[in-house]
C-alpha cells in the first residue's frame, strides 16, 4: 500500500477538522495509507510573513523533524504548501517542501487521478486562492478535480483571479483596503447563485464567509456556503 503524510495546518486543526478528514477519505479511497504524525505544528507561515524569521526557522526546523521520513506530505493548503516550497530553504536550507503537496497537486500529479470517486449534487462556484494561484501554479488542477465530480453543477466565479483581500496578516494591518477586496468577492459571490463557493484554503474561506454573513440579501438570492474542495471530493451523497 502506498503511503503518505498527512500535514493538517492550524487552522485546520482548530477550526475545520471536517476538512483534513475529507482528505483522508479520498486518499484512502484511491487507496494510500494516510499516517498522521502527532507531533506536527504550525508551518511558521505567520512569523515570516510578520518579520519573525527567527521563529519561523525554528517551526521549519520542527517541520522537518516530524516530516523527514516521508516521500509525500499531502496538506489542504495552498497557503502553508507555499510557505514550505517557498520559505524553507531560504529559512533554514531544508529542500523538504519539494515533497509537500497540496491535495490538487498530489492527486493530479502524483497519483494521476482526476476522478476520484465524488457525487456532489449541488451548484457550486471556485474561488482560486492567491498562494495556489501565484506561489504553487496550481492552475486549474483543483477545477479539473470538480469537473469531474457526479451530479455538481460548476458555474464560474465572476473576477475570480482577485484576491478576496484576506492575506494572512494583510487584514489586520490594512483593514479598510480588505474589507472593501472581500465586498467585491462577497458580490461576485452571490451573484452566481451558487449554492457554495469552494476554495483550496480555509482561512480564505473563513474570510469570505464572515464578509457574506453580513451581505444584506433582501430580494436577492441566497449567498452560497463557503466550503474547502476537499469535503466535496469526499462526498458520495
Amino acid at each position: 500500500m502506498k503511503r503518505v503524510a498527512l500535514f493538517i495546518t492550524c487552522v485546520n486543526d482548530a477550526l475545520f477538522p471536517e476538512t483534513p478528514k475529507a482528505v483522508v477519505t479520498v486518499l484512502e479511497r484511491l487507496g494510500y495509507e494516510v499516517d498522521f504524525p502527532a507531533a506536527q505544528t504550525c508551518c511558521g507561515q505567520m512569523h515570516a510573513n510578520s518579520g519573525y524569521k527567527r521563529d519561523a526557522a525554528k517551526l521549519a526546523r520542527a517541520f522537518d523533524r516530524v516530516f523527514g521520513g516521508y516521500d509525500a506530505i499531502v496538506t489542504p493548503s495552498g497557503s502553508c504548501a507555499a510557505m514550505a516550497r517557498d520559505q524553507y530553504p531560504h529559512l533554514t536550507g531544508s529542500d523538504i517542501g519539494r515533497r509537500v503537496h497540496e491535495l490538487s497537486e498530489f492527486l493530479i500529479d502524483v497519483a494521476g487521478v482526476e476522478d476520484v470517486g465524488a457525487r456532489f449534487p449541488h451548484t457550486v462556484t471556485y474561488h482560486p486562492t492567491c498562494h495556489g494561484t501565484r506561489a504553487l501554479g496550481l492552475g486549474d488542477k483543483p477545477l479539473r478535480l470538480l469537473r469531474a465530480v457526479d451530479g455538481i453543477d460548476l458555474v464560474d466565479l465572476p473576477a475570480a483571479d482577485q484576491c478576496c483581500g484576506f492575506g494572512g496578516t494583510f487584514a489586520l494591518k490594512n483593514a479598510e483596503v480588505s474589507s472593501a477586496m472581500l465586498a467585491d468577492k462577497c458580490a461576485n459571490a452571490a451573484a452566481t447563485s451558487a449554492e457554495y463557493l469552494a476554495a483550496a484554503d480555509n482561512s480564505c474561506l473563513t474570510h469570505i464567509g464572515g464578509g457574506i454573513s453580513r451581505l444584506d440579501r433582501t430580494g436577492g438570492p441566497a449567498a452560497p456556503r463557503p466550503i474547502h474542495y476537499a469535503e466535496i471530493l469526499a462526498s458520495t451523497a
